[in-house]
């Protein structure tokens, strides 16, 4: 693109949202520059025209702009059966706007790009097979640009070149924080940097700052009580109980949370792990995605905890869920207690 080696059409495969609009941003630029992209540009939206008409756009000549982009939104839609047709109908209809596409491609307009954008299906489970009958439609553009969801890894990694372009200091360990709260999106997660550096104005990021401004941060607060109950550490247990009351947490899935790291710490423990790198190699070859910052939790918890401690700290979990789900005196009574036996 940079060297403006520019193919007539492109196809954008695949939901991730934030490297999509790097690259759409990266092909405007290269395409037309700044100043051109206000008359450059045209829009099109599969689901409401049709993909002959798109095509007639990119065949006429523009007066206002001699370089054009033409972005077409909803590139699946184009394989899907007009209201009322049959299935022989809907295969001669793709059919036949495959093979307008493929008729277009053959002898391109110059200095017109076709970028069609295709976000809906993933790339595996129920949505491979209506991927490949994308790519397959869209053969005669050539291969497609994926925009995959991003692993844990990527998107730390991904968060750590954000962050100073951000213009924020935060700890790795805060950091896996974020990503972890976020489920690994790196369009929020692009956000949610912007906020936090606009908030902290230099100093760096703590884990009261996520838990304020990050949405469903206060998740991050129920890990910290998993990390704290899983060292043992009974006083900051209760600080941060007292914080996931005044927040209105949902108490139940903190025990969730809480028995899952119990767990994991069991099996660790007959496995014999005892390194934060063993135990996340161990999980990753059983196809159990597993964190850093996680690793070095259950690992805190296999150093603290015996296995008959372990046991029964996973008979408490149940049993203070159990409590909390049914008629009681008070929530905070039964979580209460829920520390100071396993704390003790």
């Amino acid at each position: 693109m940079e060297r403006r080696d520019l193919a007539a059409a492109y196809l954008f495969l695949g939901p991730e949202a934030y490297h999509r609009r790097r690259a759409r941003r990266a092909l405007l630029n290269a395409a037309l520059g700044g100043a051109a992209q206000e008359n450059g540009v045209t829009h099109f939206d599969l689901a409401h025209t049709a993909l002959a008409e798109v095509i007639d756009d990119a065949r006429s000549l523009s007066l206002f702009a001699a370089e054009r982009v033409i972005l077409v939104a909803n590139a699946e839609t184009a394989l899907a059966p007009a209201r009322g047709d049959d299935d022989a109908q809907e295969g001669e209809a793709a059919a036949g706007s495959a093979g307008l596409l493929a008729a277009y491609m053959k002898d391109p307009t110059p200095g017109v790009v076709l970028l069609f954008d295709a976000p809906r299906f993933e790339f595996e489970g129920e949505d491979k097979r209506r991927q490949d009958r994308v790519r397959k439609f869209y053969a005669a553009v050539g291969d497609p640009v994926e925009f995959r969801r991003a692993s844990a890894d990527e998107a730390c990694r991904e968060a750590a070149a954000m962050a100073p372009r951000a213009g924020l200091a935060i700890d790795p360990d805060m950091l896996e924080l974020l990503v972890e709260a976020l489920g690994a999106d790196l369009s929020r997660i692009a956000v949610e940097l912007e906020k936090l550096s606009l908030y902290a104005h230099g100093r760096p990021v703590t884990e009261e700052d996520l838990a304020l401004l990050v949405p469903d941060a206060r998740a991050t607060t129920v890990f910290a009580l998993v990390a704290s109950l899983g060292r043992r550490d009974r006083w900051r247990s209760f600080e941060i109980l007292d914080t996931l009351f005044r927040d209105g947490e949902y108490l139940p899935l903190a025990l969730s949370f809480l028995s899952a790291q119990f767990r994991t710490a069991l099996v660790a423990k007959e496995a014999g792990l005892r390194s934060p790198q063993q135990i996340q190699g161990h999980f990753s070859k059983m196809g159990v995605a597993m964190w850093g910052s996680r690793a070095e939790q259950v690992f805190q918890t296999v150093a603290k905890f015996s296995k008959p401690q372990l046991e029964r700290a996973i008979r408490l979990t149940f049993e203070a869920d159990k409590n909390l789900r049914s008629a009681r005196p008070d929530d905070r009574i039964v979580m209460e207690q829920f520390i100071l036996r396993l704390t003790g």
